[in-house]
Order: C-alpha cells, then sequence, then structure tokens
C-alpha cells in the first residue's frame, strides 16, 4: 500500500487508524515518522514519505514519533493472509527466530538461501531481516524501560541487544531520547511495575467483537493451562527461555494484557503469540466488507462485526488437542487433554498462588513419545492417529510453527492414519493460522448453514463459499454465532 501515494495520503490526512501498521509516514521537515492516525498537525503533501515498515523508516533517518508511538501500532494483516516467503519471513522474524538464530536460522526454515531472504525482504519491506529485528528489540527496550525498574544493562540483555552500546544507540537514534531519558519521561506518576511481570494495553483494529474469540478460548481450555477467571483469559507459555503466564482481557478499544515471565528475554515473543492467540492484528472491515456481499452472512456481520479466529498458542499442543477432540464434546475433548498435562506435562507455579489454577505446561511432542497408548481412554484408531502425529512432530516431519508452509503442512497431515479433511483444516485455521481454511463438514457449520438456507452438504457449501475467499475461517465464526454452539458466548466474570 505504500507505494499508492494518493491513498496513503488520504488516510494521513483522514487519521483514520484502521491503516495503522499498513504503513509508516515519514516527515521530512521534522525528521520522525508517524502511524497514520497521529494526532499531530498534518504535514504538506510534498513533505510526507511512505515506508512499508518502521524498520524502513528508521533505516531512511527517521526517528518514531513521541505522540503516537507508531512502533506500538497492531501489526500489518498482510503478514496473517499471506503465504508466500515474505509473509512466513515476518511471522518468524516476530516470532523472535532472527535473534535466536540468525538470518542464517531465518532462511534455513523458509528453504531459501540467506541472500534470497535478504533480497525478498528489502524489495517488499524496504529492509532486511537484521532490521527488522533491530526494530522490533527497539520496541521491547521502550516497553521494559517504562513499564519495569530494571537496571538499563538487564533492559539491553531482556531485549536481545548484544551490547550496552549498541542499546544505547539504538534507542537514541529510534526514539531521540537517552534510555534514562525515556524513563523519566514516562515514570512521573506511573510507577513500573515488578521486575517479571508486566502490564500493558494490547491495540487492534476496530471493530472487534469479544464474544466468540474469548469465549471458544474459554469454553475449550485445558484445566491446568488455561482458565477463565475474573473477566480475564489466562493461560500458560513455553518459552525460548523458560515459560510465563498471561491474563488477557477485552476492552473496547485494547485488551489488557499482564505478563509474568521467568525470563524477561522473552518478552518480545509472548508478545507476538497473544497477538497471534487473538488474532490481533486481522483487519476486521476488509474481512466483513467481503462477507458482508453475500445477503446470508451480511446480516449476521452487521449484528457482529469484528469477530476473529480463536488461534492457538502453539501448533504441535493443537495438533495434539485436535485429535483428542476427534468426534467428542468439547467437554471430552478438554477432559481427555487433561489427564495427558498431569501425566505429561512441566509443572509450575501460578503468579496468583492459589487465586489461580495454572499448574502446568502443556507437554511436549517430545514428552509425549514415550505415552503408552493403550492408557488413553479413547478409540484404538484415535490412539494410533496420536501417536503417528507424535512421531512425526519429534522428528520434524511436520512443521506446524507460525512460519510453516501452510500446503505443506496440510499435505504433511494428510499422510497420517486417522487424520481427515475436519482435522487437516481445523489445524490450518488455529494453529497455523491460515484466513480461508474451510471446515464444510463441522457438525455446527452444516447444522448454521441448513438453518440458512445455504447449501448444507460439504461440496455444495464448499461450492457456495468460493465467493468467502481468502477469509472463509472468518465466515465459519459467524456461522457458528447462529445456533446454540458451544463456545458463541462470552463468560460472565
Amino acid at each position: 500500500m505504500h507505494e499508492d501515494v494518493e491513498r496513503c495520503v488520504r488516510a494521513v490526512r483522514s487519521k483514520d487508524a484502521r491503516f495503522d501498521g499498513w504503513f509508516f509516514t515519514g516527515v521530512l521537515t521534522t525528521g520522525i515518522y508517524c502511524r497514520p492516525s497521529c494526532p499531530a498537525v498534518t504535514p504538506k503533501a510534498e513533505n510526507m514519505r511512505f515506508y512499508p515498515s518502521a524498520a524502513a523508516a528508521q533505516q531512511a533517518g527517521f526517528r518514531a514519533c513521541k505522540r503516537c508511538r507508531p512502533d506500538a501500532s497492531p501489526g500489518s494483516p498482510e503478514w496473517n493472509h499471506r503465504a508466500d516467503v515474505v509473509a512466513r519471513a515476518m511471522r518468524l522474524v516476530a516470532d523472535g527466530v532472527v535473534d535466536r538464530e540468525g538470518v542464517p536460522g531465518l532462511a534455513r526454515r523458509l528453504g531459501y538461501s540467506t541472500r534470497q531472504i535478504e533480497r525478498q525482504l528489502n524489495a517488499e519491506l524496504g529492509a532486511g531481516p537484521l532490521a527488522l529485528a533491530r526494530a522490533q528489540r527497539a520496541q521491547t527496550a521502550r516497553l521494559l524501560i517504562e513499564t519495569t525498574p530494571l537496571p538499563m544493562g538487564d533492559v539491553a540483555f531482556a531485549a536481545g541487544f548484544a551490547s550496552i552500546r549498541a542499546f544505547n544507540d539504538t534507542v537514541r537514534e529510534v526514539f531521540a531520547l537517552t534510555p534514562t531519558e525515556l524513563r523519566d519521561r514516562v515514570a512521573k506518576g506511573h510507577p513500573p511495575a515488578g521486575s517479571g511481570t508486566l502490564s500493558f494495553r494490547l491495540p487492534f483494529r476496530a471493530p472487534l467483537c469479544p464474544d466468540n474469540l474469548f469465549g471458544h478460548l474459554a469454553a475449550t481450555a485445558v484445566p491446568g493451562v488455561e482458565e477463565w477467571r475474573d473477566g480475564a483469559f489466562r493461560r500458560a507459555f513455553r518459552l525460548p527461555h523458560g515459560h510465563g503466564v498471561a491474563s488477557l482481557r477485552p476492552h473496547p478499544e485494547y485488551v489488557a494484557c499482564t505478563l509474568a515471565l521467568t525470563d524477561l528475554r522473552d518478552l518480545t515473543i509472548a508478545i507476538s503469540r497473544c497477538r497471534w492467540l487473538l488474532d490481533l492484528d486481522a483487519d476486521p472491515v476488509a474481512v466483513d466488507d467481503q462477507l458482508r456481499a453475500d445477503p446470508v452472512l451480511a446480516p449476521l456481520v452487521g449484528k457482529a462485526p469484528g469477530r476473529r479466529v480463536p488461534r492457538a498458542a502453539d501448533g504441535p499442543e493443537f495438533a495434539v488437542r485436535a485429535v483428542l477432540g476427534q468426534q467428542v464434546s468439547v467437554a471430552a475433548a478438554r477432559t481427555h487433554a487433561a489427564r495427558l498435562v498431569v501425566a505429561h506435562g512441566d509443572p509450575i507455579g501460578d503468579p496468583l498462588g492459589g487465586a489461580g489454577g495454572l499448574t502446568h505446561l502443556f507437554p511436549t511432542p517430545e514428552a509425549l513419545a514415550d505415552l503408552d497408548p493403550e492408557t488413553l481412554a479413547f478409540p484404538r484408531s484415535r490412539r494410533v492417529t496420536l501417536a503417528a502425529l507424535v512421531d512425526a512432530l519429534t522428528k520434524d516431519d511436520i512443521d506446524l510453527s507460525v512460519g510453516s508452509d501452510w500446503e505443506s503442512a496440510r499435505a504433511r497431515l494428510a499422510t497420517l492414519p486417522g487424520v481427515g479433511p475436519w482435522t487437516i483444516e481445523t489445524i490450518a485455521m488455529r494453529a497455523l493460522g491460515d484466513p480461508d481454511a474451510f471446515i464444510p463438514g463441522d457438525l455446527g457449520v452444516r447444522a448454521a448453514a441448513r438453518a440458512l438456507g445455504l447449501p448444507h452438504t460439504p461440496a455444495a457449501l464448499t461450492r457456495h463459499a468460493e465467493a468467502w475467499r481468502p477469509w472463509r475461517a472468518y465466515a465459519v465464526q459467524y456461522l457458528w454465532a447462529t445456533g446454540d454452539h458451544a463456545i458463541n458466548y462470552l463468560p460472565a466474570s
């Protein structure tokens, strides 16, 4: 979009928050870059330059606006609905792969050379993977500076900088303030949170309908790993340097997030996974405009616009849960998963102590590798399926990470015994994040289609749903909202 100058200028003049994250505006006369909705006086069009990423604006010599904080914009929805290598790379950068494995590790995961990755990212984003990761580190550093009392040396280490000098130089360059000045500017009247615990707001593009999003997560929560408590969804995450517990509470203009981390180096990844879980980088206006074109869906969209696809915090975890949920009720699936958690998960302490119900991390595929299928209380065919899935995951035969190739993952899943279209598309929708994943054979979808007068056989409904592409996963959320679907509600606090 940044190449369409006239459209960008119109968005900036209208201060349209829907375009935040789609592009960034550099102002030649001030040397700063802003989000489109910046409340400052709109610059003249001839003084604007547009960039596809914050990293590109920084590389061009612009520093972040102190009023609109463009580095805290919602992420571009482009990286969620595309399956090409650039989109996959951006999802992996957000998940911290460059910081942990370097550019060679990113290239290896994508199956390209480092030179090819550099060239493609620079061509589309105006910045390579190192610059993109640096911009992300700068945002993490700002969060830690403003919300914790950590010494600056610890902030630099936790944000992923290799040296104090690199940390100081980056903060000064991006924010035009030293780290100490940045903390002093914000700290007056706002004492920072305790070490290891962070509270902040997750922005999103309006509208957002929280009912199906939080209702689904709460209704399918695995006891011990997830819970709905006091108006917030809470869950335990396994992270590269330890683990964390997130508390996510919906508000009209943001999602309040509290993170308790055993290692602050995981902050960036934890934030990314919370946003991914709640589908907060989606563009609901684009989705709803297309679905509203179907006269059958139009009333559903008009009644509760902005439905999101509830995603999964961990791909392999959700694949195991999807197999456990084959042909059983939500309650039965939760029971099966809870038994696995108690027997094979890693125990943790809940930050709320006895007032919380989180006790374990969900078991890894490696922890389930020695599982005796005969101990599982479900049909033998499903035991075989679970064993085959765990074996494939432990051998890295299937990539279910945020940067995976969607069609390759589908093809590999299809080779497993007992894994059919419903399981594959459910994993594609919830774990891989494919916005066009579709489950026409789902009982809830078929019941909704029948009630609405839509074709209700899988083949006929798939043909009708061609007009919903590439947003069929969102159409499923609207269809589920029509009946007594078990997850179409927001639990009471």
